[in-house]
């Protein structure tokens, strides 16, 4: 064999390995194009995209669908082109028309009334202020939840104090009339805490829990008081939680509570335990160190009576029937005397006395 011909050889076949210099691929024979399957002229790769239906071109018009599209209300508004740009507004606080001669502002900060009514959009969808006597002034309504108003103007502060003074005196006797004083009042003084402490109470008289659920936990965020916890438990026991209630109950040191709250709180509590089943809990949650039936204070009355009625829950009437006698009588002289708040000493009288005794 001649040496031409191994040299030809060599050339016409490819080698087992890419070449290691990277810069180009190895080499490959070119095939004779006579024996490729005919599939069209191949278009240049800088030349134009062959035809696909007569898809558009991504600068063009993007292409209807199912007909003309329907207009929505003008073109789109013009959102500027300036990055960070916000929806632009009228003078008069409304958006923005496409017409293109309007004068366009930022939309200006909410008001203060549009700001409590945003808060209190749950509590009515519409609410018309009942009639306050002319005789009811703010002078009417407690000297330290007329402080708590400073905050207003003039007019607004005397107003708001009229409603939670009718408020105050309809509790008892139209508390569906005092809840609507309330709300009066808060949709003019939505972020005062005794406002929305009243709004609260008034709630939980009409016997609307959740309403009072969340205006309690409204005022303790505003007051960072617990005062009304009591008040917590009970709206929880109203909506059907027993349970809630109680874990309510023991997320607050009852030490740091004012003896009425702590008081009110073991009724609350004592409650609870009898709506899941439990009188002998429901006694113990009420022996307190203010069941004290040697003195009365004014909210011993209630402690003695809700003592006489889980007594009366576990089959003890003897107990219970003296509870109750101590708690009328309790009631009876803290109503004679001129201050509630004032010790009185309850003097128990017995029937078995010896006269003989006494001298």
């Amino acid at each position: 064999m001649t040496e031409p011909d191994d040299e030809k050889r060599r050339a016409d076949k490819r080698p087992h390995t890419p070449r290691r210099d990277g810069d180009k691929r190895p080499f490959q024979p070119r095939r004779d194009s006579s024996s490729r399957p005919d599939q069209g002229q191949r278009p240049e790769r800088g030349g134009q995209r062959p035809d696909r239906g007569g898809r558009p071109e991504r600068s063009g018009q993007r292409p209807e669908r199912g007909g003309q599209r329907p207009e929505r209300g003008g073109q789109r508004p013009d959102r500027g082109g300036q990055s960070g740009e916000r929806r632009l507004w009228t003078k008069d606080g409304k958006p923005a028309r496409n017409d293109a001669g309007a004068q366009r502002f930022e939309r200006p900060p909410l008001t203060e009334d549009e700001l409590r009514a945003r808060e209190l959009r749950a509590v009515r969808t519409r609410h018309d202020d009942p009639e306050i006597p002319e005789d009811v002034t703010a002078r009417d309504l407690d000297k330290g939840a007329r402080l708590q108003l400073k905050t207003l103007n003039k007019e607004n502060a005397e107003e708001v104090a009229r409603h939670l003074a009718m408020a105050a005196r309809l509790i008892d006797d139209d508390p569906e009339l005092a809840h609507q004083h309330a709300i009066s009042a808060s949709r003019r003084a939505g972020r005062i805490g005794v406002v929305r402490e009243t709004l609260a109470i008034t709630a939980y008289r009409t016997g609307d829990f959740a309403l009072a659920l969340r205006e309690l936990r409204t005022y303790r965020r505003i007051s960072g008081s617990n005062e009304q916890l009591a008040l917590l438990v009970d709206s929880e026991r109203g909506m059907g939680r027993p349970d809630r209630a109680l874990e309510t109950g023991r997320s607050v040191e009852r030490s740091t509570l004012s003896p009425a709250a702590q008081v009110a709180v073991a009724i609350a509590m004592s409650g609870a335990r009898l709506d899941l089943g439990q009188p002998d809990a429901a006694l113990a949650e009420l022996e307190i160190p203010q069941l004290d039936a040697t003195v009365a204070y004014s909210y011993s009355p209630d402690l003695f009576d809700a003592y006489a009625e889980v007594l009366e829950e576990l089959g003890m009437e003897e107990e219970s029937a003296r509870w109750r006698e101590l708690a009328a009588r309790a009631d009876a002289a803290l109503n004679g005397g001129d201050d509630a708040d004032d010790v009185i000493e309850i003097v128990e009288e017995f029937e078995d006395f010896d006269e003989d005794e006494k001298a």
